[in-house]
């Protein structure tokens, strides 16, 4: 007779089996993209922030609030201003209103792209508070655009390639957090437990307590990433639908942005302010986020109104488009939008967490580390399995195989080099002279040449002095950050806290937390080296053994994964 409870559990072990080795593979092929990815994002939670941060010469005299009783007055202002100082092949004009994470009204122009770009140069001058004046000199930087763009456009390579690339790694990614699931039977008892001082089995506690702990943000920032780029990776229904016509598709998805061209007739442009009483009759007292108007003194002069909706979940883009010449309304967004359109909307605005008050932001942020601890902890213990495996062979006297040495050689340089390169970021942006032409370039270039660096330093060796070394510096570097803004800006972090400037404060504080847990994470990697191994017991007799045993212990170590991993925890561990 058939044994079905028999044949039931051995479904059940291959199945199991089955899911691990998926989820093991589906982790680890792309661990190191994902790992760009998810530090990336988490910073861009505070994209503005560090913008802001970036650009030291906006720290003083121009924080405002939005005050709607003043807009005509403002509008007019900054018409004038703009066409008093932009020249006169400018395609766009554009001012910018206060808001919450933008405390400052600015004027700018845009002029036509240069060759092979796909947009052309904008200069942005900033309104002084007290409305003296404007600031004209500011210095150039990416500032937080760079990290916003890194995490989906990678660098040094198409938009289009990159974001396919980065398509399939989520895709990886989505897969090995499903599977992750399944496989945890004890997934709410793992979110309480963690061994210490266990080797191998800490190393899988830190995994498990980092995924199960933020795993309602892993799948929803996995799955909304998918989302948002939909469209590139599935175009076949915009196709069908459109009978392959993209551009009558963008048009109704942003009017805004199918502007007709211009027509190089000149023609006076409407006062902005005269159309401040159609917006406020359509949006009431909703605030104004930004006016743009495209095509300046041509025939086919567009404005834009944008209304701030910042703090709606959904995130939908309120505009108003006019004639640039007669004032007419051309388009108003509906009241209402489509439940796809609201859907998508809502799905962008949970990925970019813009709703978000700046303690949710906040939780953003460290739910987005606990991915990269995720991700991390999962490359160091394929990294530690590995070692195991080869560990006989080491012990010989052979070198680790090249599989080994790439592995751990990239968990150095990922794991350490992505915060070093983001710390050269912000050293760059205030050592670089600002006449130096392309310095926002080379504020780009130092994160990777940072990234690089860590690189080089890891295939010369991955011992754990090497890993000590590097969180001290990059510790003591991002710690140093509120220093290094106190002499390079108008005002410092206790300045930045009476005078209320939270943006600041939160980047100074921010930095010295960070750099605290990677200088604590160095002295904790002293600890463990100090600590002594707890032994096997010994055979009773074959003294030719504990002379070999003693051999062994005393050889040199080369790895961090071989210093982490005491002799009881990978008979553990093997076990």
């Amino acid at each position: 007779m058939v044994c079905f409870r028999c044949v039931d559990s051995k479904m059940k072990e291959t199945f199991f089996r089955t899911l691990s080795w998926l989820h093991t593979w589906a982790g680890l092929l792309v661990c190191w993209v994902l790992l760009l990815i998810f530090f990336a994002g988490s910073l861009s939670y505070f994209r503005h922030e560090i913008s802001l941060w970036n650009e030291p010469e906006l720290h003083l005299g121009v924080y405002q609030n939005y005050q709607a009783d003043t807009l005509a007055n403002q509008l007019d202002k900054g018409q004038d201003y703009i066409a008093a100082h932009s020249p006169e092949s400018a395609q766009r004009w554009m001012i910018g209103f206060p808001t919450e994470r933008k405390p400052f009204q600015s004027v700018s122009w845009q002029l036509p792209p240069e060759k092979g770009q796909r947009r052309g140069k904008t200069e942005e001058h900033v309104a002084l508070a007290d409305g003296s004046g404007m600031i004209s000199e500011v210095r150039a930087s990416r500032g937080g655009d760079f990290f916003y763009r890194l995490h989906f456009d990678l660098h040094y390579m198409s938009a289009i390639t990159a974001r396919y690339i980065v398509g399939v790694c989520t895709m990886f990614m989505l897969i090995a957090l499903i599977s992750g699931i399944v496989i945890h039977k004890r997934i709410f008892k793992d979110m309480f437990s963690f061994r210490r001082d266990k080797g191998a089995r800490s190393w899988l506690d830190a995994h498990n307590v980092s995924s199960v702990i933020a795993l309602p943000y892993h799948l929803m920032i996995t799955y909304t990433g998918l989302i948002t780029l939909m469209l590139i990776y599935i175009p076949w229904t915009v196709d069908t639908a459109y009978s392959g016509d993209n551009q009558a598709f963008l048009k109704e998805l942003n009017p805004a942005r199918q502007t007709e061209k211009a027509t190089g007739i000149s023609a006076p442009q409407v006062l902005l302010s005269k159309l401040l009483p159609q917006v406020q009759a359509a949006w009431g007292d909703a605030p104004i986020k930004q006016v743009i108007v495209s095509y300046p003194n041509d025939q086919n002069s567009q404005v834009t109104f944008y209304q701030n909706t910042g703090k709606d979940v959904t995130d939908e883009a309120n505009i108003l488009i006019f004639n640039g010449v007669n004032g007419e309304l051309k388009y108003a967004s509906p009241h209402e939008a489509s439940g796809a359109s609201a859907t998508y909307d809502t799905m962008m605005s949970l990925h970019t967490a813009r709703f978000a008050a700046p303690l949710l932001r906040i939780l953003f942020f460290f739910c987005g580390l606990l991915g990269c601890a995720m991700v991390a902890t999962g490359t160091l213990m394929w990294a530690i399995r590995l070692r195991q495996k080869q560990q006989k062979a080491i012990d010989k006297g052979e070198k680790p195989s090249l599989g080994l040495r790439l592995v751990e050689g990239l968990n150095f340089m990922f794991i350490l080099g992505l915060p070093l390169g983001a710390v050269s970021f912000f050293y760059a942006n205030r050592l670089l002279s600002t006449s130096f032409a392309g310095r926002s370039e080379w504020e780009v270039h130092s994160f990777f040449i940072a990234l690089a660096a860590m690189g080089v330093w890891a295939f010369l060796g991955r011992s754990r002095r090497q890993w000590q070394a590097a969180l001290i510096l990059t510790g003591s570097l991002c710690c140093a950050l509120p220093v290094l803004n106190a002499f390079t800006s108008p005002s410092n972090l206790i300045d930045n806290i009476q005078s209320h400037q939270w943006p600041l404060v939160g980047f100074d504080v921010l930095a010295i937390l960070l750099g605290g847990a990677m200088l604590f994470a160095s002295k904790r990697l002293t600890l463990i080296a100090k600590a002594p191994a707890k032994r096997p017991a010994r055979p009773a007799s074959n003294a030719p053994n504990a002379k070999a045993n003693k051999a062994r212990r005393s050889e040199p170590k080369t790895s961090l994964a071989n210093e982490l991993t005491s002799p009881s925890s990978l008979e553990e561990a093997k076990s």
